[in-house]
C-alpha cells in the first residue's frame, strides 16, 4: 500500500550511503474505533538526487495508513487507523522506503485493539432489572471415593473452602454415603458416617447454609431397577418421601427414632434450609411426568417436618435444545410447569435448576467448547419463559447448579462414560483455558438473569476440581472462581452490582463486563477467549488488547488490576497491582485469561 511519496531533490548532503530506516516504536496499537496511532519514521543514507517514497505493506483488512513527511522529507509520521471491520489481533506489516535503486524495510507489530465504551447508566435489559444477581458456589459429592477429603487435609481445610466464599454449597451424596442401608426397623439400617464426614465441615464454613441434594433413592428391596434407577410406584414414592422426611428430622428437628436409636446431626445449630430433589432424573431412568410425581410426593412430606425449608427443583442434565432428546428443556419443562390440575407441579418450588457442560468429549476443540455458551444462555431464557407461564412460578429464579468444561468421567476400567473409548482427562477444567471460559460463562449467564453458578466440583482431579482431592493444593480454577465471587458479590442481604451499558467493537473473541457497586466503585472484566488455531485443544489462545473508555463515569482516585492466565501461580493466585486510573484503560492478555480492574472514586 502506497502511503506517500516525498521528493527530496531540494535536500543537501554528501554522496549516498546505504539506505536505512528506523521506526519510533516496534509496536503500534490501533483501536477498532478509528482512533489514529502514530509511528515515527526516520530515513538515512538517501541519495538526494532521487525521490523518496514510503509505503506500508501487509496491512490487515480494514486498516489504513498515511505517511506525512517533514520538510526535509527524510523523517515523518505514519498515521495508522483500524475500523470495526478490522479483525482484532496482532499483525506484522512493514514500512518500505524506496530511493532510486535502493530499498529499505522495517517490520513492526500492529495490534488491532478492541474498543469498548462504558456508559454511565444501568442496562436494565440485562440481569435482574439491570443487576448482576449471580452468586458463585461450589459442590461436593460425598461417597466412598472422597468422603475423607476433610480428614486428609486438616492443614488447609475447611479454611481454604471458607476463603473461596461459596454460597449454599451443594452436597450431592451417592453410593455408600446414602445413609439408609436397609428397611428392617433396626438401628443398623442407618449410617451417616460417610455423609457427615463432608456435611459437618461444610456446615461450619462460609454461609453455613448448604444445599443438600437428595440425588438418588436408597437401595432398598424393590426400590431400584437393575440399572440402579428408582422404580416409580406409589409404594416406592411413599418410602422415598419418608426417607427424605427423616433426613430433614436428622439435620433440622432434633433427629428421628429408628430401631430404638435416635439419629441426630452432631451440628444442630446449623439446620439445612436448602434441599435439592433428585439429580438429573432425565438421564437416570425417569420420565418428566414421573419426576413431577416424585417431587409432588416428597416435598410435602419434608415440609411437614420443617415448613421453613426451601427446594431446588428439576436439576436437569441440560443438552440438545430443540432436538427432542432426553436433555432437551423443551421436552422436560412443559410437563413440569403444566397446570397443577393437569399433572404439573403442585408442591412449592423455590428454585429451578439446570446443569451445563460444554462437552462430553475431550476431542472437542477449544472453538467448539466456546461455541456452546450461547446455548447455555438460550436455555436459561427458556427456563424463565416456561416458569412465567404460571403465575405461581413466575418469580422462581434459575440456578445453574453444575457447570464445567467437560462432563465425561472414567466409569471404571479406564473407559469413558460418554464415549466408550479410553478415558482421557480434559485439562481445560483447570488450565488457562478455564480462566477465559468460566468468566465468559459467568458474564453471559448473569446477563441472562441466572442467579447462581456452581462449579462441579470442589475436590476433584484436573478435569473438574478447584482443589486437588489428593494433595489438597489449589488449581488455577480456584482463583478464577474466587475472584468472580469477590468482585461481583450478590448475597441475600446485599443486592448485586449494576450492569453498566457497554458497547464494544468486537465481541467474538473477548468477553467484556462493566459493573457498578453501591459504593460507586466500578469493576471491569476482560476475558480473552480468542482461539489461536481452529484445531487447538487446550491451546494457548491468541493475544488480545482491549481499550476500555470509562470517561463517561467521571474520575477515579485509584485503580487495581489483576490477571489470571497461564503465568499465574495456581498455589497463590494472582497478585493485584496498582494502575493509573486514566479514562482509557488498556488491557492486554497474551492468550487465554482474564483481567479484572477495580476502580474506586
Amino acid at each position: 500500500m502506497l502511503a506517500a511519496a516525498c521528493n527530496g531533490a531540494g535536500a543537501t548532503g554528501g554522496p549516498p550511503g546505504s539506505l536505512t530506516l528506523a521506526l519510533s516504536s516496534s509496536t503500534v496499537v490501533a483501536p477498532q474505533d478509528g482512533t489514529q496511532a502514530q509511528l515515527g519514521v526516520t530515513i538515512a543514507g538517501a541519495d538526494t538526487a532521487h525521490s523518496v517514497s514510503v509505503a506500508l505493506k501487509n496491512l490487515p483488512n480494514g486498516v489504513t495508513a498515511q505517511f506525512t513527511p517533514s520538510a526535509s522529507g527524510l523523517t515523518g509520521t505514519v498515521a495508522v487507523a483500524a475500523s470495526s471491520t478490522s479483525p482484532a489481533g496482532t499483525y506484522s506489516p512493514s514500512v518500505v522506503v524506496t530511493n532510486g535503486n535502493q530499498t529499505a524495510s522495517q517490520s513492526f507489530a500492529l495490534v488491532v485493539a478492541i474498543a469498548a465504551m462504558v456508559g454511565n447508566t444501568t442496562d436494565t435489559s440485562l440481569g435482574v432489572a439491570g443487576r448482576l444477581e449471580e452468586f458463585m458456589a461450589t459442590s461436593f459429592q460425598p461417597a466412598e471415593w472422597d468422603f475423607q477429603f476433610f480428614q486428609n487435609h486438616t492443614a488447609t481445610e475447611p479454611a481454604q473452602l471458607s476463603k473461596l466464599g461459596p454460597q449454599h454449597i451443594r452436597l450431592q451424596f451417592l453410593s455408600q454415603a446414602v445413609p439408609m442401608k436397609a428397611n428392617t426397623n433396626s438401628a443398623s439400617d442407618w449410617d451417616f458416617t460417610k455423609l457427615d464426614a463432608v456435611v459437618q465441615p461444610v456446615l461450619g464454613v462460609a454461609d453455613h447454609s448448604p444445599e443438600l441434594q437428595i440425588a438418588v433413592a436408597p437401595d432398598l428391596p424393590g426400590m431400584l431397577d437393575a440399572n440402579g434407577h428408582l422404580i416409580v410406584n406409589s409404594a416406592n414414592l411413599s418410602t422415598f418421601a419418608q426417607y427424605c422426611a427423616n433426613l430433614v428430622k436428622y439435620y433440622n428437628r432434633g433427629g428421628f427414632q429408628w430401631g430404638g436409636t435416635t439419629f441426630v446431626s452432631p451440628n444442630p445449630q446449623y439446620p439445612i434450609t436448602w434441599w435439592g430433589i433428585f439429580n438429573e432424573y432425565n438421564i437416570n431412568g425417569l420420565m418428566p411426568s414421573q419426576y413431577v410425581q416424585l417431587y409432588n410426593a416428597v416435598v410435602p412430606a419434608m415440609l411437614a417436618v420443617d415448613p421453613a425449608i426451601k427446594f431446588s427443583a428439576v436439576e436437569l442434565a441440560d443438552f440438545g435444545f430443540g432436538t427432542g432428546d432426553s436433555g432437551d428443556p423443551k421436552v422436560n419443562l412443559p410437563p413440569f410447569v403444566a397446570p397443577a390440575n393437569a399433572g404439573g407441579v403442585s408442591a412449592p418450588v423455590d428454585v429451578a435448576s439446570t446443569h451445563f457442560y460444554s462437552s462430553c468429549n475431550q476431542k472437542d476443540t477449544d472453538a467448539q467448547i466456546f461455541s456452546t455458551v450461547p446455548g447455555f444462555v438460550n436455555d436459561v431464557k427458556y427456563f424463565y419463559q416456561e416458569l412465567q407461564s404460571r403465575s405461581d412460578l413466575a418469580n422462581v429464579p434459575v440456578w445453574v447448579t453444575e457447570n464445567n468444561v467437560n462432563a465425561d468421567f472414567d466409569k471404571g476400567g479406564g473407559i469413558s462414560a460418554c464415549n466408550g473409548t479410553p478415558f482421557v482427562a480434559d485439562l481445560r477444567g483447570t488450565s488457562a483455558f478455564f480462566a477465559a471460559w468460566r468468566p465468559y460463562v459467568f458474564s453471559q449467564l448473569g446477563k441472562a438473569g441466572n442467579r447462581a453458578l456452581y462449579d462441579w466440583d470442589y475436590d476433584a482431579d484436573a478435569q473438574f476440581g478447584e482443589v486437588d482431592y489428593r494433595s489438597g493444593n489449589t488449581y488455577l480454577s480456584y482463583w478464577v472462581d474466587y475472584w468472580l465471587g469477590q468482585l461481583f458479590p450478590s448475597t441475600p442481604s446485599s443486592a448485586g452490582p449494576e450492569i453498566l451499558q457497554l458497547n464494544a467493537t468486537e465481541i467474538s473473541t473477548a468477553e467484556i463486563l462493566a459493573t457498578k457497586n453501591n459504593d460507586g466503585s466500578v469493576v471491569l472484566m476482560v476475558a480473552d477467549r480468542a482461539v489461536h488455531a481452529s484445531s487447538d485443544n487446550n491451546g494457548p489462545g491468541d493475544p488480545r488488547t482491549v481499550i476500555v473508555d470509562v470517561s463517561a463515569l467521571g474520575t477515579f482516585s485509584t485503580a487495581t488490576a489483576l490477571t489470571i492466565d497461564a503465568k499465574t501461580s495456581a498455589s497463590t493466585g494472582p497478585a493485584p497491582a496498582a494502575v493509573t486510573p486514566i479514562q482509557k484503560l488498556s488491557v492486554t492478555l497474551g492468550g487465554y485469561g482474564v483481567t479484572f480492574i477495580l476502580l474506586k472514586p
